[in-house]
């Protein structure tokens, strides 16, 4: 078998004598997508349409490459890291354990869709503001993750706030300046209360 047909979106077929194997198939597989097969997801307050869908793409593969939307990052792929952190219908998930198909009629807000236009929500700017960006490459699933217990539990206390980011892996830190901007956040919604 080649290594291509080891890929996504690609099954064995046509190995058995009288099957065909559409002209083109590379290495005598046949593609798994279907052109026809479409569907919508509502993303950030817009609907999108997913064309030429292979159903087995996790959510976070269909926000990265389909739709363009690279903040939730690609990581563990397992629901380890936290990194692709996003909300579907108001609950955290991990997009990269989530089939896109699945969230079909759901609400998905990712970390671009926290923004309220070109204004960064607080959680976003306290993080630039304290320097909890780093390398960057956890900070939007930090970010989420900090938005969902901030708007859940807003005086949520240092152990509240420590298991909350506990599924988010950052490998830059002692996580510090995190915790800094988690209560930057806190002293800015308390301030406007």
């Amino acid at each position: 078998m080649s290594d291509q047909s080891q890929s996504p979106g690609y099954a064995e077929a046509g190995r058995a004598e009288g099957s065909a194997v559409p002209a083109g198939s590379p290495g005598g597989v046949a593609p798994l997508i279907d052109e026809s097969a479409t569907y919508a997801l509502r993303v950030n307050g817009r609907g999108e349409a997913v064309k030429a869908a292979w159903l087995g793409e996790s959510l976070l593969y269909v926000l990265r490459e389909r739709l363009g939307l690279a903040g939730s990052k690609n990581a563990c792929e397992q629901g380890e890291c936290g990194s692709c952190s996003v909300f579907v219908d108001g609950t955290l998930v991990c997009a990269c354990c989530v089939l896109a198909a699945d969230a079909v009629d759901a609400d998905i807000v990712t970390v671009e869709g926290l923004a309220q236009g070109e204004a960064l929500s607080d959680v976003q700017r306290c993080f630039v503001d304290e320097g909890a960006v780093q390398c960057g490459f956890c900070t939007p699933g930090l970010i989420v993750a900090v938005t969902d217990l901030l708007d859940r539990c807003p005086h949520a206390g240092d152990m509240e706030v420590r298991e909350a980011i506990s599924g988010n892996l950052c490998r830059c830190t002692g996580y510090g300046r995190i915790f800094a901007a988690v209560d930057a956040v806190r002293r800015r919604r308390e301030a406007r209360a």
